[in-house]
């Protein structure tokens, strides 16, 4: 559901980057919220943001859950965007030369209450280097 909604959401705004590209990162950073996360309450849910950065026409795709940990982070951060084996959920930010970070969540009393993984997908990357 992530894809179709996005799909129609990208072409919408005419975002100029790649919106296949965009949709396969956003379908895989939810997929993971809900694998490895926790989900927020009431409700049993994680959050998905989309926007456009204005200065870069990047897109940023974030996605927000109740664990505020990120075990491996750096592991997944860093990794080759070269195809080695099958592929995984997070290594898609990397082979689309995106940039992955992640910061806790606090809620309005400043308490921590989850985190927030962000993409940042660039809008020029054609797959070539």
């Amino acid at each position: 559901m992530t894809r179709i909604h996005l799909r129609a959401w990208l072409t919408v705004v005419r975002w100029i980057g790649n919106v296949d590209q965009a949709t396969r990162v956003a379908s895989h950073l939810v997929e993971n919220a809900v694998r490895h996360g926790t989900p927020l309450q009431p409700g049993n849910l994680v959050f998905l943001r989309v926007f456009g950065l204005a200065d870069s026409n990047d897109l940023a795709i974030e996605v927000e859950d109740a664990l505020p940990d990120f075990p491996r982070f750096e592991a997944f951060a860093q990794q080759s965007g070269e195809v080695r084996g099958k592929p995984t959920g997070l290594w898609w930010v990397a082979h689309y030369r995106g940039r992955l970070s992640w910061d806790v969540t606090k809620n309005n009393d400043g308490r921590i209450v989850g985190k927030t993984v962000q993409a940042i997908i660039p809008a020029t990357w054609d797959g070539s280097e």
